[in-house]
């Protein structure tokens, strides 16, 4: 499977009274930048995380959403969703990413990518929007994005293109992972059988599935 990079987008510093993190600073509103872009273990190179109790770090190191996703929310919406409008650092087209396996690898420019876990709205997502309703709104719709690794470090850029490389036999994806946790608690004791799922999912699916028959 491959599609491509539509662009890479860098964080404009926000300082908003949705900000969750306690400077009142947010990186979500991202925009394309034209160059080559580093993306690290850590993060992407000249990115802003705001809130990093709960973003950034290895698990979460790259955001990407998928501009077919983005098409429909405008639809819904009646507005126009610029790339990085999600917060996404990879703006993709072509690949499917709510079908995405947890652990499946992309090579992309020089960069090796692990996906690891859906994006979890929030409210800082529901007041950069200015929709109040967001988060159930976009739990309900379920086309969440995938998080990623990098499990190689390199560089990336627009129009680079997105090359399946490995895809886990387990299945599990990223569309499946993101309704157990939130809509559909019976699929949680899949996700105990996905290796690569960050450990603190995989502590939280145990504490919700405790005692429950597998």
């Amino acid at each position: 499977m491959t599609g491509r990079l539509t662009s890479v987008n860098l964080a404009i510093v926000t300082t908003a009274p949705w900000a969750g993190d306690p400077s009142g600073r947010s990186g979500i509103d991202k925009r394309p930048n034209p160059g080559r872009i580093l993306l690290r273990a850590g993060g992407v190179a000249g990115d802003f995380v705001g809130e990093t109790a709960v973003h950034g770090g290895p698990d979460k190191a790259v955001y990407s959403y998928a501009r077919e996703d983005a098409a429909w929310w405008s639809r819904e919406l009646g507005r126009e969703i610029p790339p990085g409008g999600f917060g996404e650092n990879l703006s993709t087209e072509g690949i499917d990413l709510t079908g995405a396996v947890i652990g499946e690898r992309w090579q992309v420019g020089t960069a090796l990518l692990e996906v690891s876990q859906p994006r979890t709205p929030c409210r800082t997502f529901a007041g950069f929007w200015g929709v109040r309703d967001l988060i159930k709104r976009f739990t309900a719709r379920a086309t969440p994005g995938a998080y990623l690794r990098v499990l190689r470090e390199g560089e990336v850029g627009a129009g680079d293109e997105v090359t399946v490389v490995h895809r886990p036999a387990h299945g599990v994806t990223i569309g499946e992972t993101f309704r157990a946790l939130n809509i559909t608690p019976e699929l949680l004791p899949r996700l105990l059988d996905v290796p690569e799922l960050p450990e603190h999912i995989r502590e939280r699916v145990i504490r919700r599935t405790a005692g429950a028959p597998r």
